[in-house]
């Protein structure tokens, strides 16, 4: 049983957001809100929120408590792009980008992973 849940159109560049997503990837979920919140980055904060969420979908499908859930997939991916116009040396237009994700979270119990990798050896 995975559990999951997704965020999109995050004001954060996914480049800036995907070394935040590398670092929880595959940890216990408790271990990945604890990180997120003493990270003192405000890219950060939708993370959190977003794992805190699944762990909450967790929680009200089967009754699952986050000390036995994992982060099986943490994927950041690009959304669209806000384009505007400054202006540039000698007279011309600059084109800057303002680039949005979407962010979508898979939570797995721990017996699973457990399994899956038994499975795969």
């Amino acid at each position: 049983m995975q559990f999951s849940a997704k965020l999109r159109y995050v004001r954060f560049s996914p480049y800036k957001l995907r070394p935040l997503a590398d670092v929880v990837r595959g940890k216990d979920v408790q271990f990945a809100i604890d990180w997120l919140s003493t990270y003192a980055i405000k890219r950060a904060r939708p993370l959190k929120k977003m794992i805190q969420s699944a762990v909450a979908n967790a929680y009200n499908l089967k009754d699952m408590q986050a000390e036995n859930l994992v982060i099986a997939d943490l994927r950041v991916d690009e959304g669209p792009m806000y384009r505007y116009y400054k202006p540039g040396a000698m007279g011309r237009a600059t084109v800057l980008r303002k680039r949005f994700s979407h962010v979508s979270v898979v939570l797995r119990p721990k017996e699973a992973v457990k399994q899956d990798k038994t499975e795969k050896a």
